[in-house]
């Protein structure tokens, strides 16, 4: 397992066609994103409703990772397609 300040680094391995893929899971105790079993794996403390954790994820891939990112597919699903935006 992988933590957050390695994963800046190890996103490069997940990329493809500038997007990559995460697996979120809402309503958590934590916000963390790790990397587990080969796959990047986002821990968000908001709900899945109203998009209040689609909108933390972005928040968060900003905030603490400096990434722009918007949700290419997935936006009502736990498996997300992930594209930076330059």
């Amino acid at each position: 397992m992988v933590m957050n300040q390695d994963i800046k680094n190890s996103i490069n391995k997940y990329m493809k066609n500038g997007s990559f893929q995460v697996k979120v899971v809402p309503n958590s105790s934590k916000e963390e994103l790790i990397e587990e079993n080969g796959l990047l794996k986002m821990y968000l403390k908001a709900v899945p409703d109203k998009e209040k954790a689609n909108k933390e994820l972005i928040k968060y891939f900003k905030k603490e990772l400096g990434l722009r990112v918007e949700i290419k597919l997935g936006a009502h699903s736990r498996e997300k397609v992930l594209r930076i935006l330059e």
